[in-house]
């Protein structure tokens, strides 16, 4: 089980690894060009992705392990840039403490995969009778690695079983202290694809804003804006149009609700490039706000503010959570996760995933560092009536919290 005292160790493992400072976080602009499509940044490169091995090596090496195994998913794109989906069969990276990564595959798997490998690697393949798993030992054998295998945080039970009886001489531990580390903590070029994203999902959102008209249904809004991302030049991954009522609930109703006058939309929403991801929510009323809805709609304006007050680094990230809190309780909401107020935690890390380390949550000590990224979304809602969320992500330089986007002013002008 990784404890509050590791995740203090893995924030101050991975800031060291990356050498990231907050000099070197400045965002690039990214303008729009004559046509309305945004420019977009290169992809991260193969020359960083072996940066990123070679210091996953050096946390190994720190930690006692061996190697780790990372199954298909963003942490093998992360590192190798192999995009593979999971299946009944293991397709595995292993990454050992000293030498070259290798891809653990089923044989009549490797034609296809070695045509969407971008990095060079070894593939060691195995036949339908034959062990996934004892590939796996072999290459740590191989290259003469010593203690634990690190298993990336979301390796499957089977793959587990498999490595206890294929490796019984070697411990299993968590990969958090290599994988979590470096991930959580972005790159500049990680940064600058990240501010492409979310420059295009609010330019999307300005073009979906100005098309909304009164009996739309929250589906109808949600085709508004996938086709307004595309046109931009990013791919949809979420778009969540909340409609009068549905919008007091964070994630929806199966209900479908027609826009009214008068009635509050809320929406979420995200796009992918090059496998980095944006998340904005934002809050308005279609036509005249009521008083309350002007009230809730500032409140929660004002947790977003107290979220950039508060985020400091070496600061406990849950430290944000509370803050916000406390906040609301004077205010008359809550208290802690009582409704109507706020049900969820204050925010999530952001990167290649839309919900990353670290969480902005009661409780978690791990120090807020340069790097870090997260999602700034202290919503209110009031069940059977409305909601509200509001929703920027930032990311900490030692100067503090900078914002990928500008946030809405007003509930009048919720686009800016």
């Amino acid at each position: 089980m990784t404890t509050r005292r590791d995740l203090l160790r893995y924030t101050a493992l991975g800031a060291a690894a990356l050498g990231v400072h907050g000099e070197a976080l400045a965002s690039p602009a990214f303008a729009a060009q004559a046509e309305g499509a945004i420019a977009l940044p290169p992809p991260i490169s193969n020359a960083e992705r072996q940066d990123r091995i070679k210091r996953a090596q050096a946390l190994m090496q720190q930690q006692g392990m061996a190697g780790i195994v990372v199954e298909a998913g963003t942490s093998m794109l992360y590192f190798s840039g192999l995009a593979w989906g999971r299946g009944s069969r293991l397709t595995a990276l292993v990454i050992p403490a000293t030498g070259a990564p290798v891809i653990v595959s089923p044989a009549f798997e490797e034609g296809k995969l070695r045509e969407l490998m971008v990095v060079d690697m070894e593939v060691r393949t195995w036949q339908e009778h034959e062990s996934p798993f004892a590939r796996i030992a072999g290459v740590l054998d191989d290259r003469g690695a010593k203690g634990a295998i690190g298993l990336e945080r979301t390796t499957r039970f089977f793959v587990t079983e498999g490595l206890r009886s294929d490796a019984p001489d070697r411990a299993l531990v968590s990969a958090n202290a290599v994988v979590s580390a470096l991930r959580q903590i972005k790159s500049p070029r990680e940064i600058a694809l990240m501010q492409a994203a979310s420059d295009i999902t609010m330019a999307a959102y300005r073009d979906t804003y100005a098309q909304i008209e009164t009996g739309m249904t929250g589906g109808d809004v949600s085709a508004l804006m996938e086709a307004a991302t595309r046109a931009r030049g990013g791919r949809p991954t979420f778009t969540l149009a909340l409609v009068g009522e549905a919008s007091a609930y964070p994630h929806g109703s199966k209900k479908v609700y027609r826009l009214n006058e008068g009635e509050i939309i809320l929406m979420d929403c995200g796009c992918d490039v090059h496998g980095y991801k944006s998340d904005i929510s934002r809050t308005w009323v279609h036509g005249e706000p009521s008083a309350e809805h002007r009230r809730v709609w500032n409140t929660a304006r004002r947790g977003q503010d107290i979220v950039m007050e508060t985020a400091r680094i070496g600061a406990p990230i849950g430290a944000i959570d509370d803050a916000v809190r406390r906040y609301y309780e004077r205010e008359g909401w809550g208290p802690d996760y009582t409704l109507p107020g706020l049900s969820h935690r204050t925010g999530h890390g952001i990167g290649m995933d839309v919900h990353e380390d670290q969480f902005v949550v009661r409780g978690n000590e791990t120090p807020i560092a340069p790097g870090m990224c997260f999602s700034n979304e202290p919503g209110i809602y009031l069940p059977g009536r409305f909601g509200v969320r509001t929703e920027d992500c930032v990311y900490m330089t030692e100067d503090g919290p900078r914002l990928f986007t500008k946030r809405a002013p007003s509930i009048d002008h919720p686009m800016g």
